[in-house]
């Protein structure tokens, strides 16, 4: 099967395309740049210089499936630079699939599509979108998989695998954040880490994409995991133990932090200052909540089994 694949530099859309390359897949990979090309050709796949929002139907020659991985998914942005990556960039890629006659269309989607700063306990894929979205991030997400799976029909199967909380080898972002908050003296643990979550190892979730390109229903989303769930605390303390990182017991409640962050984000937007603020609600509300997801219908739909579990991936790192 030949393989486009969006975000194939970045941390998830590697992995993926290590995963497509050692199962015999031939993959072709969005590269924006001279580096992003060198990146996706270092994990075996053929670059092709296109960008998100401007892909044509001609990038997509001869190509049997789409996984799109890439997306904005920074803390701070505009609603310009969400809408414009996560919406306008999955629906132009739809677009051009479609007329390439592109016959599978795998997304990466995520488990905050359904986040609206409240717990999600044991969730699984009959929960609907939130009527009112709190966060950028979570609407523009939840938009671009409505229309991912309403693009579904004859000829043009689409599914959404969504995994919560990616972690694992070249992580660019949970790992490195946490050090580095560790190192500026700025850590601290929300309502003591007690917060309960899934977490998804990247090669777990590497996996799923590859069932998701055989199997499984068209117009249909999944959740993805690793086995079992687990305090903040305690896998947060593992994963930062791997780089030799003692995460300090300093603790705020979250009931302050959430509209803390609130208020910090308002005199940002207030000042219209570009920099990220120091807090931010998306953030502080995913640290301070519980979210656990069900991966019944994964394991029932699409045969999905995690292939490491957590107490190795954290050994490997």
């Amino acid at each position: 099967m030949r393989v486009f694949v969006t975000g194939g530099s970045g941390f998830v859309g590697g992995h993926v395309i290590e995963a497509l390359v050692g199962a015999g897949h031939e993959v072709v990979a969005m590269a924006r740049s001279d580096a992003s090309a060198r990146i996706v050709e270092g994990f075996g796949a053929r670059a092709s210089r296109s960008a998100l929002g401007a892909v044509e139907p001609s990038h997509l020659a001869g190509c049997d499936a789409v996984v799109h991985a890439a997306a904005f998914v920074e803390e701070w942005g505009t609603r310009e630079q969400f809408q414009r990556a996560n919406v306008d960039g999955t629906q132009n890629l739809l677009d051009a699939a479609k007329t390439a006659g592109v016959g599978r269309f795998v997304f990466i989607g995520t488990e905050a599509a359904l986040f609206d700063g409240h717990d999600l306990v044991d969730v699984d894929e009959t929960a609907p979108y939130p009527t009112r979205q709190r966060f950028l991030y979570s609407e523009t997400k939840a938009e671009a998989e409505r229309r991912v799976l309403a693009a579904n029909g004859p000829g043009f199967t689409t599914v959404s695998v969504r995994p919560r909380l990616v972690w694992g080898p070249r992580d660019a972002t949970v790992l490195p954040a946490i050090v580095e908050m560790v190192n500026k003296g700025a850590w601290s643990w929300l309502d003591g880490g007690r917060a309960r979550t899934s977490t998804t190892h990247v090669r777990n979730l590497a996996h799923a994409v590859l069932l998701a390109l055989e199997t499984g229903r068209g117009g249909q989303a999944y959740f993805v995991a690793d086995d079992g769930e687990r305090s903040m605390r305690e896998f947060l303390d593992a994963l930062a133990r791997t780089r030799g990182v003692a995460l300090p017991n300093r603790s705020m409640p979250g009931a302050i932090a959430r509209p803390l962050a609130t208020a910090v984000e308002s005199l940002w937007r207030l000042f219209g200052i570009r920099r990220a603020p120091p807090m931010t609600s998306f953030t502080i509300s995913m640290m301070s909540r519980s979210v656990t997801v069900r991966t019944d219908k994964a394991r029932a739909e699409l045969g999905y089994r995690p292939i490491i579990g957590v107490d190795e991936g954290l050994a490997q790192l």
